[in-house]
């Protein structure tokens, strides 16, 4: 299954989850005269829009290279990967601002007790958006997407909303109402937290980063370890979105003919797409060794 079938499945799952919770924690808050858990069915339903800004990511960053885009489109995904990003940043700065207005005003403590079916859904939506967190983040490791890490911490920051509903609903019950606008704040500053994070992972990915040590030093045993090969003098690597270009310099015997340095330097070019699928494309130039190295290797 390539990333885009993976995108559409678990957006399809993520859609229809947040439809069903949104509905159900909707009508638990109005019979239950719970407004934590009316604002919490309103998140959830915020979450959908989100999986349709990554579906939408995908579908352009899937797009094959063209004219104008001879490289191709990847880097789409992360600018999905930003706006999702900056929406969960919004999000969490929104439940911050409800809950210390709540806590300025005491606008809690005139609050009706919520029923015992507000506090059912809020376990329920717990449970479905951290299972719907753990499910989306698999596969955002799998293809190393951005946007799609973003859209699984849309799903945590709904269930950590929902912690904030259940502990206010709880506190409400035992003459706590205050419980509820102290416990969201705290959650806030993971949301706020994981949204900077993603940010960051989305703009270094547009910004030419480089892959991380362990993989870079992976490559250069892979390409040190092929026949021919006497030194690696050069290794550059960047993210294209969820993808890797890569750049090497190495250097064979001089005595060698143009096609056997090309063959050397073709095998190591499919050996770095084949033992590393995230590897879009690798260039590798051919030097002489020089004659210390010849005669080192002897």
């Amino acid at each position: 299954m390539d990333s885009k079938q993976i995108v559409s499945k678990v957006s399809a799952i993520s859609i229809a989850v947040n439809l069903i919770l949104s509905v159900a924690k909707l009508a638990a808050g109005i019979l239950a005269h719970s407004g934590a858990m009316v604002s919490d069915a309103v998140h959830s339903a915020s979450d959908v829009f989100s999986t349709f800004i990554v579906i939408i990511g995908f579908r352009f960053s899937s797009k094959a290279a063209d004219k104008d885009h001879p490289y191709g489109h990847e880097r789409m995904e992360c600018v999905a990967g930003i706006i999702l990003a900056v929406i969960l940043f919004i999000t969490g700065l929104g439940i911050a601002k409800g809950s210390f207005e709540s806590l300025i005003s005491s606008e809690y403590l005139n609050a009706k007790m919520p029923g015992v079916a507000a506090l059912i859904a809020a376990v329920i939506s717990i449970a479905a958006k951290e299972g719907l967190y753990q499910y989306t983040v698999f596969y955002a490791k799998k293809i190393q997407s951005s946007a799609l890490k973003a859209d699984a911490w849309h799903h945590r920051s709904d269930a950590l909303s929902s912690v904030g509903a259940m502990v206010g609903i709880i506190g409400a019950r035992m003459g706590l109402a205050v419980c509820e606008p102290i416990a969201c704040l705290i959650i806030c500053v993971f949301i706020v937290k994981a949204a900077v994070e993603i940010f960051i992972d989305a703009v270094d990915k547009m910004t030419d980063k480089a892959c991380d040590e362990a993989m870079e030093s992976a490559m250069r045993e892979l390409i040190l370890s092929r026949e021919g090969v006497e030194s690696l003098c050069e290794l550059k690597t960047r993210m294209f979105g969820a993808r890797v270009y890569v750049d090497a310099v190495i250097a064979v015997d001089g005595e060698l003919t143009l096609n056997q340095a090309h063959a050397i330097a073709e095998g190591v070019h499919d050996s770095m797409e084949r033992e590393f699928p995230c590897v879009k494309h690798c260039m590798v130039h051919v030097d002489p060794a020089a004659e210390k190295e010849l005669s080192d290797e002897n």
